[in-house]
């Protein structure tokens, strides 16, 4: 039975700590628009305070994410528990995403200190927390992080025109949306 909450609590944040891994859920506005379902690993996740969350995008394949917070900016936050007790917890919201070249970028970036660049900071107000038992998740064993996103963004520093012309290939998402402006 799926137990809802105002607002984060002391065990939710302890939850969040522990976990390799998220999911991040958006949707355009269009019922002919796709839906976007993204798997985020590294240390790229913060609770901010007990209604708000950040999380840092590295960039990937393609700008779905970013375009539907900008034209709507419904979001939905999954973790799992793959080891340990059973437990999903979904985190429902209102985000948006702060650009590398925006003024509270630097601000924000230092809620991850393993980290010296970023293609946005995605920040969410929380309107709904919710857990549930997770009893359908297998077990996993978590091995490490891949390390082919961090290589790629040190390549693309050492272009001529640096990281930022990486961040800025992804103008549109696949439905036609404004990403990176």
């Amino acid at each position: 039975m799926a137990k809802v909450f105002e607002k984060l609590e002391m065990k939710h944040n302890d939850f969040i700590r522990k976990q390799k891994l998220f999911f991040v859920a958006t949707a355009p506005l269009s019922d002919s628009g796709h839906v976007n379902l993204s798997p985020k690993g590294y240390d790229s996740f913060a609770v901010i305070d007990d209604a708000t969350v950040a999380w840092l995008d590295l960039g990937g394949s393609g700008i779905e994410t970013l375009a539907h917070l900008k034209e709507n900016g419904r979001i939905t936050i999954m973790f799992c528990a793959f080891e340990g007790a059973a437990n999903i917890l979904r985190l429902y919201g209102r985000g948006e995403a702060v650009q590398f070249d925006d003024s509270r970028f630097p601000e924000l970036l230092n809620l991850f200190p393993e980290f010296d660049q970023a293609r946005s900071i995605v920040v969410v107000k929380l309107d709904r927390v919710q857990d549930s038992c997770g009893w359908g998740v297998p077990f996993m064993d978590f091995k490490e992080h891949r390390e082919q996103l961090k290589r790629n963004w040190d390549h693309a520093r050492t272009k001529p025109e640096g990281a930022e012309a990486y961040y800025r290939m992804n103008e549109a998402s696949i439905d036609g949306l404004k990403g990176i402006e």
